[in-house]
């Protein structure tokens, strides 16, 4: 019983850890490809009108906005999900690692990681 292994091995977090980023593009690229597609199905024979600044809608600048629109398919909101969901993905990342290092008993790489983390999240939240 002196030779067990501990469940989470440095090896077997970097390939989940691999798994979780490839993932993360994977579905924000085909959300990407998705929302171009519905955009250039409903708007591509739009003439752009460049002479008056429209900013975004206000539903393309929040998350909930941004899920709703998705779900109804709206190619602007389902292009924005996509973009979301690549930004997430590096902070899913960091979220992982902390289960990862508490799961090895390390509790330096656990603070150091939240640590990490709470910078990502003031980051995001504008303010720093």
């Amino acid at each position: 019983m002196a030779d067990q292994k501990p469940a989470w091995t440095d090896e077997r977090a970097e390939r989940v850890i691999g798994q979780l980023l490839r993932a993360g593009v994977v579905v924000s690229v085909a959300a990407v490809l998705i929302g171009a597609f519905l955009y250039l199905l409903h708007h591509g024979g739009e003439r752009p009108d460049y002479h008056v600044f429209r900013g975004e809608p206000r539903d393309l600048r929040s998350i909930p906005g941004i899920v709703r629109g998705a779900l109804r398919l709206r190619p602007q909101q389902v292009i924005q999900l996509g973009l979301v969901l690549l930004l997430a993905t590096p902070v899913a990342r960091v979220v992982f690692s902390i289960f990862a290092f508490a799961a090895q008993r390390d509790r330096t790489y656990v603070a150091v990681t939240v640590f990490v983390l709470a910078i990502l999240i003031a980051s995001i939240a504008g303010l720093i």
